[in-house]
């Protein structure tokens, strides 16, 4: 089973959420349709702009952790170099 890390954004270069999930696609969902209360429903951190897989739940959740501890320059420099238009790569999960 693939686990994931992931960054959100409201709009490019905006307001980042980072995350970890085992199922990417019902994350995002819940994220898009505010199904939990927190930092992404209240800024409306809805935009899937960057994410990698990881073989464990561990090296996932350790990847967050340290991203979250990142400068934001360098999440920014991280999502552009992986998705420079800042797309919603949601989409292209199906």
């Amino acid at each position: 089973m693939p686990f994931y890390t992931y960054m959100l954004a409201n709009k490019p270069f905006g307001a980042i959420y980072v995350g970890h999930t085992d199922d990417l696609i019902k994350r995002v969902y819940e994220h898009k349709n505010h199904l939990t209360s927190g930092f992404t429903d209240t800024y409306d951190v809805t935009f899937l702009v960057w994410y990698e897989q990881h073989d464990t739940r561990e090296a996932a959740f350790q990847r967050e952790r340290r991203l979250k501890h990142w400068n934001r320059n360098w999440k920014i420099d991280l999502i552009n170099a992986f998705n420079p238009a800042w797309r919603d790569l949601y989409e292209d999960l199906f």
